[in-house]
């Protein structure tokens, strides 16, 4: 009984030695920082710096534009699934939220001193009445923008003048445009030459591309030197944008 007592003593210096041990390695000792025991919880993912986003500018374009250049970004209908929308410094004029999309051609005037919006509608092209068309582009003042994105059939109700007057404002491709191809244009009133901003999406061409997808076209214009480029704004003008 006499020992018990001593026996306690190494017992509990025992226990200490080793507790101070455990909270040693735990915690990482003297002069270690961030505590180890803290390390246990971080989770692997959250120890990952993540990557920086890369910055957008108006309407998503990845670089901003020049001083007195509208940014802009169009993008067409994929078939008659996803709608097309039509943005411009940083307003989105026409898509399937503001409800002012359909299938034929959406169109947006804007005035070209301004930037304002005009008027924006779109026109069936399969089933509707190709003379409201007429009505809408024939009185086009001096200047006027011109922005077109297709949405599923941009051609089929298409005739001779109509392919005529976009040519006058600038397409270099109506005369081709024909069902189911996907079509962005940006044109003008008193254009002098063929329009930098345009893209077809061949039907006929399908089995070559990815599909379904959307010609996403961002792009930089300085209104009243139309249709100048800022060559260094973004060398390819619409990308296909896969679904």
């Amino acid at each position: 009984m006499r020992l018990a007592g001593p026996f306690r003593i190494v017992a509990l210096v025992v226990t200490v030695g080793l507790t101070w041990i455990v909270a040693s390695i735990l915690l990482g000792g003297p002069g270690s920082g961030f505590p180890r025991i803290q390390q246990l919880f971080i989770s692997t993912e959250n120890s990952v710096t993540a990557e920086p986003r890369a910055r957008k500018y108006k309407c998503g374009l990845p670089q901003p534009c020049p001083e007195e250049h509208l940014a802009f970004r169009m993008v067409s209908g994929a078939a008659n699934v996803i709608g097309p929308k039509i943005c411009l410094e940083d307003k989105m004029l026409m898509s399937s939220v503001k409800d002012n999309v359909g299938r034929g051609l959406n169109i947006a005037l804007v005035n070209g001193v301004s930037g304002e919006l005009i008027e924006a509608r779109a026109f069936d092209m399969w089933a509707g009445d190709v003379n409201e068309l007429l009505k809408f582009i024939r009185p086009l003042h001096e200047g006027t923008l011109v922005f077109v994105a297709s949405y599923d059939d941009p051609a089929t109700k298409m005739n001779e003048e109509t392919r005529k007057l976009f040519s006058d404002l600038g397409s270099k491709n109506i005369k081709e445009l024909a069902f189911r191809d996907s079509w962005v244009f940006v044109g003008a009133k008193g254009v002098q030459n063929k329009s930098p901003f345009e893209q077809v999406w061949v039907e006929s061409l399908a089995p070559l591309l990815p599909s379904p997808g959307q010609l996403a076209c961002p792009f930089c214009l300085h209104p009243m030197r139309f249709p100048s480029v800022h060559a260094a704004a973004f060398p390819k003008f619409c990308p296909w944008e896969g679904q």
